[in-house]
């Protein structure tokens, strides 16, 4: 995106330039658009719940930015010769329910022919100026709370390698589908300075983003981060670790003072999560609210996991780990 020349536009209030969820295009003093698209290939076998992960996946950046989706465009890739008509109104109804969920409306798309599946949405939302979120504001002091634990990524390795206990792939599908409405409601209630989603760069990349574009640091105790499940570390020494998490590791390593802590925990750190949590830099003072309202809504986490600090050498820090 660098390379490419820029044309300013007064009403563009988010861009390219923060690597943030989504784009937000002023309407007016009171609305703004929220825009965004995301899609991949199959991660579970199931087309239902691959249709309701990627749909999930793509709404959560509206949500991300504090707005509310309105309507969306399916984005489909299939390969004709290996997927029947009945696997692929499978994964659009999968799309269609989550979408329903949140009070979305799919009014069409574009399929293409392609070697493998590919699925996702084209999702525009709403938001007010006022109180949109962007991982651009978070202020030394803040505490950072995550919304789902860690470990999609690491999980559906070891499923689509045989490893992965019933219980496990039952869960983490189950998470991967939970969308992060709540986003939504912190933001229209002024309760959250920022906010990004944790997708495939992991909890630390898209941590040192939001430092990157706030212009701060932050520290995270790894030991109060939430993970899926014990299983996790048992699944990374056996190696089922993705090639997307390995590269976030090496990403890390050169904006991250680690100290004491282990490698599965940092593999567990940098994994590529697909559809994971919210992560929110929420003011001291409001720390109790938010909780309190992550709590009423069943988020699958509502961790402290850190906190964000004046800039220094590093964008990242590890306490050390008990």
């Amino acid at each position: 995106m660098r390379q490419l020349p820029q044309y300013p536009n007064r009403n563009v209030l988010v861009g390219s330039a923060t690597g943030d969820d989504a784009g937000v295009f002023r309407l007016d003093r009171n609305r703004a658009l929220v825009q965004t698209t995301d899609f991949f290939t199959p991660i579970v076998d199931d087309p239902f719940a691959y249709g309701q992960i990627a749909a999930a996946n793509a709404l959560s950046d509206i949500f991300a930015m504090g707005g509310r989706p309105l309507t969306a465009l399916n984005l489909l890739g299939v390969p004709n010769e290996l997927i029947t008509p009945a696997t692929i109104a499978a994964i659009l109804r999968g799309g269609l329910e989550k979408a329903r969920e949140v009070g979305c409306v799919i009014i069409g798309g574009h399929t293409i022919r392609n070697p493998e599946p590919i699925y996702g949405l084209a999702v525009t939302g709403i938001v007010s100026p006022k109180k949109m979120l962007t991982n651009a504001r978070a202020k030394p002091g803040d505490f950072l709370v995550l919304t789902k634990p860690l470990g999609t990524g690491i999980a559906t390795t070891g499923l689509k390698r045989g490893l992965t206990s019933r219980v496990l792939s039952s869960a983490v599908v189950k998470l991967m589908a939970r969308v992060n409405d709540v986003g939504a409601e912190l933001a229209e209630r002024g309760l959250v300075r920022a906010a990004t989603d944790i997708t495939g760069f992991g909890l630390l990349g898209h941590l040192a983003s939001m430092c990157r574009a706030s212009g701060v640091s932050a520290e995270i105790s790894a030991d109060e981060v939430p993970v899926l499940g014990d299983e996790i570390f048992d699944l990374i020494a056996q190696g089922c670790i993705p090639g997307g998490t390995k590269q976030n590791l090496t990403t890390a390593n050169a904006v991250t003072f680690w100290g004491k802590t282990p490698a599965h925990q940092r593999l567990l750190l940098s994994d590529a999560q697909t559809s994971g949590g919210l992560l929110l830099a929420v003011p001291p003072r409001k720390i109790k609210v938010v909780m309190d309202l992550l709590k009423k809504r069943r988020t699958p986490a509502r961790a402290v996991v850190g906190q964000i600090r004046q800039q220094g050498k590093r964008l990242i820090s590890l306490g050390e780990c008990k």
